[in-house]
């Protein structure tokens, strides 16, 4: 695909890594020409200094024969500027913009004012609701390291540590039916001491294993304690930083928890404390140990990291866990601080330029792709498809999961039929409309996948 992104900055920059690793055709635009420099000097992409939603800007990006444009910029009205003059000037297919000011994301204003007649953006993304929605899903199911819905919630894919003396750790795969004969479980992916492993009735899961399994909703808990003790569900939370992410957080959990908010602002932690209900908001920095001391937070249960400094995430994460906090979730935004966190003090890492690239990438894929989560910082990725064709023209309509040929390291885990969960295992065969839920340990296989589930022109 031939795409314009509009925006260099951790967003547009992290994307156009993504989609470059594709062999797709790529073009970024900027302002500023250091960051372009800084990308262009490690990726393979052309670069155009100039404002994104300047006509002649975008005509020597190669908008006139663009199949995409992404408009990321920290400004909403540039973003919505690009995509109308993308679609008025020269009728660019898909355009798709970075959108954050409430106002503009309002239900009650959003889809008269995001269509063809007024704004023509196709689909509008909000990093800070992206980030927020998976940071919930994780207080949601205590104990684990990722939680991705699919199909519209009716199944999910958890990613967790084993934990030894666990009923399922240092015995094989095959022994999960009868640990469970009234819960379906398939597990779709291991990571080890020695990287990725392929996995099959005989694998052992190790003690320290990273664990990708897929289950109907309702069971997800049930299977959790097959690999870990259950985590007693948390109740006391402690945010800090009451920016975006950190304020619709409070506001969307704070019926259910006990929820106290950090921000050092003054003038925010006052709008802070009239927009939220039982949150309560306390004015100071996240990295005064008299305060989280006073605040009693050996008994919270998760402190979340949320400011948008990484130093000072990192630092109030690791003075938290040292005061007695019982579990850290630290938003970081450089991948480099990332990798050298997660899994340690830190207990969850959050990049929220994965969670916000995965949002995108369904729109990037071949084939008819209702959503696409990218895990493991990119390397690996799982995608839900919907299944197309009939016998003639698909390689996998009317034929036993055990009898398709898939690529190395794919494993398709789970289907959802007129709404019913069914966990895939070696028999069950796949019909058109299914929706297969594939998780590709190495996202280099992503094209493989995309081809075997193409319908041939015979369809047509």
């Amino acid at each position: 695909m031939k795409i314009v992104i509009v925006g260099a900055g951790q967003v547009g920059g992290t994307l156009a890594e993504n989609l470059a690793r594709e062999y797709n055709d790529i073009t970024v635009v900027d302002i500023n020409e250091v960051t372009l420099r800084a990308l262009q000097d490690r990726l393979d992409i052309r670069t155009v200094i100039g404002t994104g939603s300047h006509p002649d800007v975008l005509v020597n990006a190669g908008i006139e024969e663009a199949d995409m444009l992404v408009a990321v910029t920290s400004s909403d009205e540039i973003n919505i500027i690009a995509c109308q003059v993308a679609y008025s000037l020269f009728h660019t297919p898909t355009k798709i913009a970075r959108i954050r000011a409430r106002n503009y994301t309002n239900p009650k204003y959003k889809d008269k004012l995001f269509n063809d007649k007024h704004m023509p953006v196709d689909v509008m993304i909000t990093p800070e609701m992206v980030v927020k929605d998976y940071i919930q899903k994780l207080i949601e199911q205590p104990g684990a390291l990722q939680v991705l819905d699919f199909a519209d919630g009716a199944i999910q894919l958890v990613g967790l540590r084993a934990v030894k003396d666990s009923p399922l750790v240092g015995q094989q795969l095959r022994f999960l039916k009868e640990h469970m004969p009234d819960a379906d479980a398939r597990v779709a992916a291991v990571f080890g001491k020695d990287g990725a492993i392929f996995p099959t009735g005989e694998t052992v899961i190790e003690d320290g294993d990273e664990v990708f399994f897929v289950a109907a909703k309702k069971n997800i808990r049930k299977v959790m304690s097959e690999l870990r003790r259950l985590e007693k569900p948390y109740h006391r939370l402690m945010i800090a930083g009451g920016g975006n992410i950190g304020f619709s957080l409070a506001k969307a959990l704070e019926k259910d928890y006990n929820i106290k908010i950090i921000e050092y602002s003054t003038e925010r932690a006052r709008h802070l404390s009239e927009k939220l209900n039982k949150s309560v908001v306390l004015n100071g920095s996240a990295t005064d140990q008299e305060l989280l001391l006073d605040e009693n937070i050996d008994k919270t249960d998760v402190f979340l990291a949320l400011t948008n400094d990484d130093e000072v995430n990192i630092m109030a994460s690791l003075l938290a866990k040292k005061l007695g906090a019982r579990k850290v979730m630290t938003l970081i935004n450089n991948p480099v601080y990332a990798d050298l966190m997660q899994g340690g003090v830190i207990d969850i890492a959050i990049s929220p330029q994965q969670a916000t690239t995965s949002s995108l990438l369904s729109h990037v894929r071949q084939g008819d792709m209702v959503c696409v989560h990218s895990l493991r910082r990119g390397a690996a990725e799982a995608l839900e498809i919907i299944v197309h064709g009939d016998e003639k023209s698909s390689k996998v309509v009317g034929r036993a999961i055990g009898d398709i040929k898939s690529p190395p390291g794919a494993t398709l885990a789970a289907l959802v039929r007129n709404g019913e969960v069914l966990i895939a295992h070696h028999d069950t065969v796949i019909q058109t409309g299914d929706h297969v839920i594939v998780f590709v340990v190495d996202k280099a296989n992503t094209k493989a996948i995309e081809k075997l589930f193409a319908v041939s022109l015979s369809f047509f």
